[in-house]
């Protein structure tokens, strides 16, 4: 199995190019499930112990229902499947243009909930125009434990999310511990309340946001995933998310840059256009590097060549 490992802003990606599995020729949401409900073992091996971690994103390239895009992506992760992945698109960017699939300065990509459009900068990395986002609920109250009353916003980025600026303890590398168990207690929170997106979707990323460290960034942020890792850039999804709340509380313009620094200091740099349906458009732009161009092998008598399940 060939794959290209990149580092979006210090967050990594792994993009399967060669080697997964057949899953049709359905929309990517059908091919979606065939991976989650016939071969799940394909993204354990791929992403838990020994050959992966906690932190690593996947990301399977596969041919795209729409024509107008180079290609496909499914994303995944420790514990399942993404919808979008923000980092992940920027280190698919980098890889399709490392590989030569990306000889124009603009290309498409098709993710499970829709086309996103790649912009290449050579100077400043790439750029993705995200799917629609959007404020789905302002100011929920929760009574978390450990913390006590708080409040926060419920909003799409590309997945779901609760954003909140009641951090218990100052967003800094030191107190991750700290922030992830917090982060664990809201989403507890969230479920005993019975407070979700659209359908009764779960709320599987926390973010808590503060002033920013530099003077150049407009705020800091700390990204709790779905499984259990945090977020090393300052998520794409989660900016998006983040964005759309300043949007529909008339706090950010259309056109104005939102720069967000990450909990290890990296940025990704913001801003929005209004949407058909008064929804934003994001646009996020970063950097990604390549770290890795390897072959995965999978030897039969391997005890753990689906991957180590706890450690």
């Amino acid at each position: 199995m060939k794959v290209i490992d990149s580092h979006t802003e210090g967050e990594p990606t792994r993009v399967v190019v060669s080697g997964g599995p057949a899953l049709g020729s359905g929309s990517l949401k059908e091919r979606l499930a065939q991976l989650e409900s016939h071969h799940d073992h394909f993204r354990q091996s791929v992403i838990l112990e020994p050959r992966g971690s906690d932190v690593l994103v996947g990301a399977l390239l596969c041919p795209p229902v729409d024509q107008r895009c180079v290609t496909g992506v499914i994303f995944f992760n420790n514990t399942g499947y993404l919808g979008m992945c923000g980092h992940g698109a920027l280190g698919v960017a980098k890889t399709l243009q490392y590989l030569g699939m990306a000889p124009e300065s603009e290309v498409l990509i098709e993710t499970p909930v829709g086309v996103i459009k790649i912009t290449f900068d050579y100077a400043e990395g790439a750029t993705i125009e995200n799917v629609p986002s959007y404020l789905f609920k302002a100011d929920v109250c929760l009574n978390v434990k450990g913390l006590g009353e708080i409040s926060g916003d419920v909003a799409w980025g590309g997945n779901w999310f609760f954003l909140t600026e009641h951090a218990p303890v100052a967003l800094v590398l030191a107190n991750c511990q700290q922030l992830t168990e917090a982060a664990i207690q809201i989403k507890k929170a969230l479920m005993e309340a019975g407070v979700t997106g659209i359908d009764g979707a779960v709320i599987d990323h926390i973010e808590f946001f503060s002033g920013a460290e530099s003077e150049s960034a407009d705020s800091r942020n700390f990204v709790l995933c779905p499984g259990g890792a945090y977020d090393r850039s300052p998520c794409g999804t989660g900016t998006s998310a983040k964005m759309a709340c300043l949007a529909a509380k008339n706090q950010l313009q259309p056109g104005e840059t939102w720069v967000q620094e990450s909990i290890i200091g990296s940025r990704f740099y913001g801003s929005y256009q209004w949407g058909e349906k008064g929804q934003v458009i994001p646009s996020i732009t970063g950097r990604a590097y390549i770290s890795a161009e390897s072959s995965l092998v999978f030897e039969s008598d391997d005890p753990f060549r689906h991957g180590i399940f706890s450690v």
